[in-house]
């Protein structure tokens, strides 16, 4: 899996900046915990830090070629899922292959086909080739954004990373953020190439970025597109049966330890019906993890996003297939430790304001690691085929706005209502999100002749599967890469999101319930009740010891005097949350001290200027 970073310079030698670069590397150490390596030449230096899943001594980071017009360096995190189809089409262009690694297999494709070496791809990357024949670099990313790449430009040439932290590793970096960084914080758009810090950009999904001494310029090779769709129900739930299997069998190939995060919903379990069905040819069991708060299940109470404990339907699954599982439960002390906040927060760069779901989901990671290098994961398939429940909620089908922020939850519902007045007015949050809509629904390409409802669902399909979808990714990858654990995605497969996001949505609708073409496709490989259920989002704790120590640490945070939180943060609004009464505490005022905590972590951590002039 890994991570990389790097630094062009066209003017400095950068064969005398070991240092720095080793610097840069080291903030990676968590993604890649296995072995590290550089690469040094005058104008170009790259680093990496492995995480061994393929061809464990093989494998090794920097890989470099020798050509007759120069050297070609890669740098390389990600898993490519038909390495070993593309490996034979290379040797019979002549290639000679020294290892067994998917790596060497990018490294060759780029030097047959350049950039091109992308379309051919199937899997989860995002990779760095320094080209010393022409004198420049190549940043790629996936379709769909799996794997993090951010890149930000210097005087000189430019600095790049799996991760923000690597780029600020460097002095060249200066950590600063600004109203446009602030606004996408506070208003969850998910703005393509967004990143909090102040010139620093992602490398877009399914984009190419090559910098030389011309400058950066950027290119899609991958977007979202719309196309007629010709089969029928029937062929249409058989082709994404035969896909589902395809991609699972493919994303089992590993050569370390790996399992499938069950949380009894439909889509995890639809991977593991998979998985524990291509397993048990071989005779190999199947492990799976899920995670659990103690005494959730025997004191659950239905919210607003959740209408049962997932343990019942877990248990379902794990009967019928007979995954060797285990249920990895978290108590309040473990959830609430400001340590764990603080590595979450570290670990995405920025005061994300997710709490429990963020911590809980690092917990669980850090847990599966002790026993799995590799995970396959249900993430995804909401976006894919309509399982979120605004899509079917009225209001937000409707009004002109991003579906989740009009869709009533803690995490979304009035973000600014914590923020000082004089912060809300520079940033102007509402007048933000409207552009961004209009941007989003200004790419969405419509098949002629479609009604206007079609037309508003594929609307909200795409900005799913563009912009909400991203958030989740990048959360998955972060928690994940921070102990070092690899959580593959089948539902991002591009065959599959291309094909079920052309079918019509009475398609992925038609028995009236939520991603009906998934269930259709998967149900002989799951018990009723998982069949039979309706969609729950990742689970969140309901126990009060929760609230209290939010409204614990927070009370230390007004205490700081000199908190840099409250140059954004309104402190009449902390005392009032942490004064009321904890059983009576809102999820939106949870969120809320969630979300000063982390920005109480985020400003020790990075120590940021932040600039909203």
């Amino acid at each position: 899996m890994c991570g990389i970073t790097g630094w062009v310079s066209f003017e400095d030698d950068l064969r005398n900046r070991r240092p720095v670069l080793d610097a840069m590397t080291a903030t990676m150490s968590c993604r890649g915990p296995d072995a590290g390596g550089v690469w040094l030449d005058r104008h170009a230096a790259l680093g990496h830090r492995r995480l061994a899943v393929i061809d464990l001594p093989g494998g090794v980071q920097p890989m470099s070629a020798a050509t007759p017009a120069g050297e070609v360096a890669l740098v390389y995190s990600g898993e490519v899922y038909n390495y070993t189809e593309l490996r034979e089409e290379l040797r019979g262009k002549g290639h000679r292959f020294h290892t067994d690694s998917d790596t060497e297999v990018v490294l060759r494709g780029y030097l047959e086909w350049e950039a091109g070496v992308a379309e051919r791809l199937n899997g989860m990357y995002a990779f760095a080739v320094w080209d010393s024949r022409t004198a420049k670099l190549v940043l790629i990313r996936d379709r769909m954004g799996v794997k993090p790449l951010y890149y930000q430009a210097t005087s000189d040439g430019v600095l790049f990373g799996s991760e923000p932290k690597a780029i600020l590793a460097n002095p060249r970096a200066p950590r600063v953020v600004d109203a446009d960084g602030l606004r996408e914080l506070v208003a969850f758009t998910k703005k393509p190439g967004w990143s909090l810090w102040k010139d620093m950009h992602e490398v877009e999904p399914g984009s190419v970025v090559t910098v030389d001494d011309r400058g950066i310029r950027s290119r899609t090779y991958w977007r979202l597109r719309t196309a007629p769709h010709t089969d029928d129900q029937d062929t249409t739930v058989a082709r994404v049966g035969e896909l589902m299997t395809d991609i699972v069998h493919r994303q089992l190939v590993s050569d370390v330890p790996r399992c499938v995060l069950l949380s009894g919903g439909l889509d995890s379990s639809a991977v593991t019906g998979i998985a524990a069905a291509r397993l048990s040819e071989t005779g190999e069991p199947l492990r799976t993890f899920s995670v659990d708060y103690a005494g959730q299940e025997e004191n659950f109470r239905p919210d607003e996003m959740r209408d049962a404990p997932d343990s019942p339907f877990i248990r379902d699954v794990v009967d019928l297939v007979g995954s060797v599982h285990e249920n990895v439960v978290l108590d309040p002390a473990e959830l609430t430790d400001p340590d764990v906040r603080r590595a979450c927060v570290a670990a995405r760069d920025m005061p994300s304001g997710l709490g429990d779901v963020d911590l809980s989901l690092y917990l669980l990671f850090k847990a599966i690691r002790r026993q799995s290098t590799v995970a396959l994961s249900g993430e995804a398939a909401d976006e894919v085929f309509g399982g979120y429940r605004w899509f079917f909620e009225e209001e937000s089908r409707t009004t002109d706005m991003f579906p989740w922020l009009v869709f009533r939850n803690a995490v979304t519902s009035d973000r600014e209502n914590l923020l000082r007045r004089d912060v809300r007015e520079a940033l102007d949050v509402p007048a933000y999100a409207a552009d961004e809509y209009a941007s989003a629904v200004a790419e969405v390409e419509q098949v002629p002749g479609d009604d206007a409802f079609e037309q508003r669902m594929r609307v909200i399909c795409h900005q799913n599967l563009t912009r909400w979808v991203r958030v989740l990714l990048d959360r998955k990858d972060r928690m994940s890469m921070a102990v070092g654990l690899e959580v593959r995605v089948p539902f991002c497969d591009h065959r599959l999101v291309e094909y079920v996001y052309n079918t019509p949505w009475a398609f992925k609708n038609f028995d009236g319930r939520e991603k009906s073409l998934l269930r259709q496709a998967t149900k002989h490989l799951l018990p009723a009740s998982v069949t039979e259920r309706l969609k729950s989002p990742y689970p969140s704790t309901q126990d009060i010891g929760y609230a209290v120590a939010l409204q614990s640490q927070a009370k230390e945070v007004l205490a700081d005097i000199a908190s840099p939180v409250f140059e954004l943060v309104n402190r009449d609004w902390v005392y009032d949350a942490v004064q009321a009464d904890a059983a009576t505490l809102t999820g939106q005022t949870r969120h809320g001290l969630d979300r000063v905590l982390d920005l109480h972590h985020w400003f020790d951590l990075y120590r940021p200027s932040v600039h909203l002039g």
